[in-house]
């Protein structure tokens, strides 16, 4: 017969670490039973290490008996599993009737529960990590603040990324990886569709990365950004159609976006472009790849007309060349990953160049701009968080996404967080608590009113 547990963690990987330290401190202090289930044990272990309260377990998400017997000795799941596996957990939650809270965005599928979810009394919360998360709760703050004093917001703009800390940028594209290496591959693909001015705005995936937008963070921090994929959606969801423009970016640093508009049109994220990489370098596959679009200089210089955008100077050029040099364009190192696409490949080559050394620093970056009219004034709110992590283990982006969960896992048990439904953190209910705890843990906006 499996223990009772206060609270059942489902993945442990690489934005868990926080979590489960912050899960370790408030087990003690409330002597709450917690398990942490993952499919590598020794993971689980390393992180879990020997605590009275919290225990490590080794489990196949998809052995269904298993999954459910954890879910069943649980009085809150949080699951921390890939996206497409939350419905898989939240069909056993609503079945043994069981509250559920995760960091990803609501699956249609879990929508489809929502009179279930209702019924059976429970709270299932969804969106509860960084972005979407953190970003949804402090924008609503602001925005909730604002409408009270019968103000009108004209711009809404929200930007986030994770970076590398200045202290350890140490590469031409100054970025290393802290979360989803795949996401980071893939980004941009859907393109993107915003509002700006009055006017509704498309880009392609070439065109997402194509721009020059930039972004003052602080007195020492100018970053450039990206359009996230499909911004009109939060619309509605922040009740702001009445806002002129209104557009969520991605953050990276100036030199990253121009690089990687490069990437996008030289197909290297393509997941149809199919190579044999058995007996492939790095450099064999960029010199293959690379000639399949006419450029057969292995020192690759801006010759193929095609590729030219006209739009770029020398410099920006030649960077781009030391970003390719640096990712192994002469690398020797072989690839051994057998048939696979040249976005499989592109993954490898950069989770082994662009990763957090030891103690290397990532950062959080999250602003949000925002216009209103108040009293016949026009008024703009900078709201900015900045948050650096101590070394690759314990990052910002694990901090971030992770600690928002512990939190609401926390108040749901200590009787403070009564909802019952589908939710994201966009109600005041649910972002007070949270955003006071938040700020007890290092993690606090600042903001400035001009």
């Amino acid at each position: 017969m499996l223990s009772s547990y206060q609270i059942v963690l489902f993945g442990a990987g690489k934005s868990a670490g926080v979590l489960i330290e912050y899960l370790k401190n408030t087990s003690s202090k409330n002597k709450w039973n917690v398990l942490v289930a993952d499919f590598d044990l020794s993971v689980v272990q390393q992180k879990v290490g020997d605590h009275s309260y919290v225990k490590a377990a080794q489990i196949n998400i998809q052995d269904t008996h298993a999954r459910q017997a954890l879910v069943q000795s649980a009085t809150i799941v949080i699951s921390m599993l890939p996206h497409a596996m939350h419905y898989l957990v939240a069909q056993d939650c609503v079945l043994f009737s069981k509250h559920l809270l995760t960091a990803s965005y609501i699956d249609e599928k879990i929508r489809e529960m929502e009179n279930q979810i209702q019924e059976n009394g429970l709270i299932f919360l969804c969106e509860m990590g960084l972005d979407p998360g953190i970003d949804h709760m402090s924008a609503m703050k602001i925005l909730d603040a604002i409408k009270k004093e019968q103000g009108e917001i004209t711009s809404f703009k929200s930007h986030c990324g994770g970076l590398v800390a200045p202290e350890s940028d140490d590469n031409p594209w100054h970025y290393k990886i802290s979360w989803n290496p795949r996401n980071i591959v893939l980004a941009g693909k859907a393109g993107a569709i915003y509002i700006e001015n009055g006017q509704e705005k498309s880009c392609s995936y070439q065109e997402v990365f194509s721009g020059n937008s930039h972004v003052k963070i602080n007195a020492e921090m100018d970053l450039a950004y990206y359009p996230n994929r499909d911004s009109l959606s939060y619309i509605s969801l922040y009740q702001l159609h009445e806002a002129q423009t209104f557009v969520r970016t991605t953050l990276r640093y100036p030199e990253f976006i121009n690089g990687w508009k490069y990437i996008v049109a030289l197909r290297f994220t393509d997941e149809q472009l199919m190579h044999d990489t058995t007996k492939m370098t790095i450099a064999g596959f960029f010199r293959i790849h690379l000639e399949q679009f006419g450029f057969s200089n292995p020192d690759f210089p801006f010759t193929k007309k095609d590729f030219e955008t006209g739009n770029d100077n020398p410099e920006t050029q030649s960077l781009f060349v030391k970003q390719m040099e640096f990712l192994g364009l002469h690398d020797q190192q072989n690839i051994g990953k057998g048939y696979c696409s040249a976005a499989d490949i592109f993954q490898f080559i950069l989770e082994n160049k662009l990763k957090l050394n030891s103690e290397d620093k990532d950062m959080i970056v999250m602003l949000h701009e925002i216009e209103y009219n108040i009293h016949d004034k026009s008024k703009k709110i900078h709201s900015c968080l900045v948050v650096k992590g101590e070394n690759s283990i314990h990052t910002a982006m694990a901090k971030t996404v992770g600690l928002p969960l512990g939190i609401a896992a926390t108040l749901i048990l200590e009787n403070k967080l009564n909802l019952t439904g589908l939710h994201i953190p966009i109600l005041p209910e649910i972002y007070n608590p949270v955003l006071e705890r938040l700020e007890e843990e290092g993690i606090q906006f600042h903001e400035t009113i001009s």
